[in-house]
């Protein structure tokens, strides 16, 4: 025990029981009294037994871990992911009268010798991130740990980010929030906590940038100067305190290290990125094929339809219902010759019934998580009473696994989508386990209170083995609902049981943003609202945020109200009950038709972009939304900005949100833009009012941007496109933009068939040149590629491509426009003398 906490305090009586005191044990470093450096580890021990483990693993994130007697030692995590690699570091370290000190080519930092305290500057010596009162640890003999915490101080100004998603601003400063994965059926701005669990948050002091990512899965706690007392803490009620101090001095930059240091998924299959039809349900077969139809005839693209739980035989998983599926393999070879990919829930309740395979499997492996005394929980989730699987428990991952061999290798369905996985139960006020349950925990025994928060994220992880051990030639598509930090490597996200309403489309961008700045780039919500039912007007706004979101799902609570269930199996009946909950595109009348397709039009055009985008994510751990404060996080305009964000490296996005809003106030961070629409270039650094009729989508491309655009096709693999079509816009300045290319689908972009095109667009008083280096063995399969020339300010007189003079085209509305090889390396406009 510390000697700054009062004796007494040992004394308190606990409040479950009035009868017996606890012992109720403070800690807080004393004096370090021995230190020891062991290559890249430093050690530091004071008189009351507290030791502080620093390691560096990188000139830019280091590790800080405090230990007491009697801790369990582990270096395990599920965070951190298994390919991270430690770099080799100059550490400098020296002892000071006052304190220690050390030091790589990025960061300075601090250990006090009186109290262990923490504090990190920049190679400059600017101050970065300073601890208030540092560690602290609450415990008692009846409860066993309570709290683990450290204090930081949060100067005035300082603005705070991430936290992976949660139903606030931007800035979480003012709040505090907690991280425990939850069923939040419709919850509502404010809420929290929601279905998954980030705890990694960016912060922004004087200018520069650093990170902090809490590596603990108990339910954690992070306040942001609450109390207006400028001290922010984090926190977490079990474990040991593990956390990463992560150095800017960009906001983009600690997202690029912390998603380094857990991971990125795999490429998606291009179809992934195509817009997606679910609700809650499309059955019996015959609705599915009638929806299949209907989009086909509307000549509205669409990729994938889900199938949600009543595809089951009552609610068991990995099974059909016969009735109203009587030969699904049939129903998903006819969808895939009309384009769409079929992606089926499976949920992690696993109906209690001596006669289903599932359960008896689970049962006779014991692969069901139990209570301290052995006995296996039951509790209700859609069955009234279900098992579930200790997904914590490799074997347990394995035969999850093994049991999607027949959706896909013998029914090639080709996504799945992980569902209740926080895990939910109903009925309880908690909406999940008791904390007691027990679980293995990859052979670090624990109980629920320590593995709740990586249940789904474990869960996915045994859906995405199992997808690729039986159909190892196709990529991947999994969604799941609740995560923990790193588990964006194994599943795509969404925001969870939201709301029709305006507030719920300002969330949806929110959230998006929030989490893709977590290291959670492949997300989106669900369009329209997934409880009650949009208005036209929001519902078509809805899609065109959704456009600029990596996963664009329309999803819907549909027609389950109160006696639903009773209509489920009388298909006409059935259908009565649909036709006033319907939400897909055409559901609305003629006029919103038009206008829905060609939204949904729009990003099939975009998708080139998109797909180079989430290239970046994949290599260089680059969120793919952003707020504008990480355009440039020095703009206080654009610190401040809470609707428009990023789209990738090049497009800007100013959404509208409110209702009846026919114009945006948009503000343009440094540089130029030219809307995306009329080619109307406008200037950084200034707001401008810009018309945003209902018809139409206002985002902004930067200068010398080279936009790739795809042809529109009903579906991604419909055919192979006729040509490449890129917009070049003129920019006074050097410019670089990309366009990663590879088939969209399999594996052998690994093996080196893709196309890395890097465009630079430089320009002088003379001429505007377009270059093109490429990399990779992939050969597009567009003949030619078309080049539309934007903003120029110059009167051309030639032009020249590759060295060799070509007709010069007439300008169309300011642009000029020409067709040449798709492997050209540079054109040149020169201007007239």
């Amino acid at each position: 025990m510390s000697g700054t906490e009062p004796q007494e305090e040992n004394k308190a009586i606990d409040e479950t029981n009035d009868r017996k005191p606890d012992i109720i044990s403070r800690h807080r470093p004393g004096r370090v009294v021995s230190h020891e450096r062991l290559e890249q580890q430093l050690i530091f021990k004071t008189e009351n037994s507290v030791e502080l483990q620093i390691r560096v693993h990188t000139p830019d994130i280091i590790q800080l871990t405090y230990f007491l007697v009697g801790d369990v030692r582990s270096d395990f995590s599920y965070a951190i992911n298994p390919d991270f690699e430690p770099e080799d570091v100059d550490l400098q370290f020296e002892e000071d009268e006052g304190y220690f000190q050390f030091s790589t080519s990025r960061v300075n930092g601090i250990v006090t010798k009186k109290n262990l305290l923490v504090h990190f500057f920049d190679s400059d010596g600017n101050m970065l991130c300073e601890d208030q009162h540092g560690f602290y640890r609450r415990e008692s003999l009846m409860k066993g740990i309570s709290e683990i915490k450290v204090t930081k101080q949060a100067p005035a100004g300082d603005r705070f980010y991430g936290l992976g998603d949660k139903a606030y601003e931007h800035n979480l400063r003012g709040r505090a929030f907690e991280n425990w994965n939850t069923d939040a059926y419709a919850y509502e701005r404010g809420d929290d906590p929601l279905y998954r669990s980030v705890p990694f948050y960016a912060a922004l002091h004087n200018g520069r940038a650093y990170g902090i990512f809490f590596d603990n899965t108990y339910r954690t706690r992070f306040s942001f100067d609450r109390r207006e007392n400028n001290i922010s803490s984090f926190s977490s009620e079990g474990g040991v305190m593990n956390y990463y101090f992560i150095n800017g001095p960009d906001l983009t930059d600690v997202t690029e290290r912390y998603t380094r240091l857990t991971g990125v998924p795999e490429m998606p299959p291009m179809w992934a990125l195509g817009y997606h039809q679910c609700r809650w349900s499309y059955y019996p077969e015959s609705r599915v094929r009638e929806l299949a139809e209907t989009f086909r005839d509307k000549r509205i693209p669409c990729d994938a339809i889900y199938l949600d739980i009543d595809y089951m035989d009552d609610y068991r998983t990995f099974t059909w219902d016969t009735e109203l599926f009587p030969d699904p393999g049939t129903m998903i070879s006819d969808l895939s010759e009309q384009g769409f990919e079929t992606i089926v829930m499976i949920n992690p309740g696993v109906k209690v019934d001596e006669d289903y395979f599932v359960f008896q499997q689970g049962l006779e492996n014991n692969y069901f998580c139990t209570r301290p005394d052995g006995e296996i929980v039951i509790a209700p989730v859609w069955p009234s009473q279900c098992t579930f699987p200790d997904f914590t428990h490799p074997d347990v991952r394995d035969w999850w696994g093994s049991l999607y061999e027949d959706l896909m290798a013998e029914k090639n369905i080709s996504g799945i989508w992980n569902d209740m996985n926080e895990p939910a139960v109903f009925e309880v006020e908690s909406k999940t386990f008791p904390n007691d349950i027990r679980h293995h925990f990859d052979g670090h025994p624990c109980s629920h209170k320590k593995a709740h928060n990586i249940y789904g994220m474990q869960m996915a992880r045994a859906s995405l083995d199992g997808m690729k051990k039986h159909n190892p030639d196709k990529r991947p598509f999994l969604l799941t609902r609740a995560n923990f930090a790193g588990g964006q490597r194994y599943a795509a996200l969404w925001t969870g049981d939201n709301i029709a309403s305006w507030d719920h489309l300002k969330l949806a961008n929110e959230q998006s943003l929030r989490l893709s700045i977590s290291g959670y780039s492949f997300v989106g919500s669900d369009v329209g609202g997934f409880v009650d039912k949009p208005s036209p007007e929001l519902f078509t706004r809805w899609l065109q945020l959704g456009i600029f979101h990596p996963l664009f799902r329309n999803h819907t609570m549909g027609y389950n109200v109160d006696g639903a269930a009773a209509v489920k199996k009388e298909e006409v009946e059935l259908r009565e009950a649909q036709i006033d909950a319907d939400q897909e595109p055409w559901i609305f009348g003629d006029k919103y038709t038009d206008i829905n397709r060609s939204i949904i039009e729009l990003r099939y055009r975009l998708l080139h972009y998109l797909y180079t985008a989430f290239y970046k994510y994949v290599q260089e751990g680059r969120p793919i939304l952003r707020p504008l404060g990480y355009y440039d996080q020095r703009d206080e305009q654009a610190v401040e900005e809470s609707n428009e964000f990023l789209f990738g490296d090049h497009i800007l996005v100013a959404p509208v949100l409110d209702k009846g809003q026919t114009e945006v106030e948009a503000y343009f961070p440094k540089g130029r833009w030219y809307d995306f629409r009329s080619n109307r270039c406008y200037k950084g650094k200034h707001k401008h009012t810009i018309p945003a009729p209902l018809e139409e989508v206002p985002f902004f491309v930067k200068e010398g941007t080279v936009l790739p655009l795809r042809e529109v096709m009903q579906y991604t693999g419909e055919r192979d496109p006729e040509l490449l079509e890129l917009n070049a816009y003129y920019s006074k300045s050097q410019v670089a933009s990309q366009l990663y290319e590879d088939a969209g689908e399999g594996y052998e972009y690994r093996d080196g068939k893709y196309r890395l095109t890097t465009f630079t667009v430089k320009s002088s008083a003379e001429r505007m040149t377009i270059t093109a280096e490429r990399e990779g063995a992939y050969s597009p399969p567009y003949p030619k590629t078309r080049i539309n020339i934007i903003g120029l300010p110059l009167e051309p007189s030639a032009v020249q491509v590759d060295g060799e003079e070509k007709p010069l085209p007439e300008a169309s509305r300011g642009t000029y426009t020409l067709e040449v090889s798709p492997d050209f390396q540079q054109l040149a406009i020169l201007q007239k003398k």
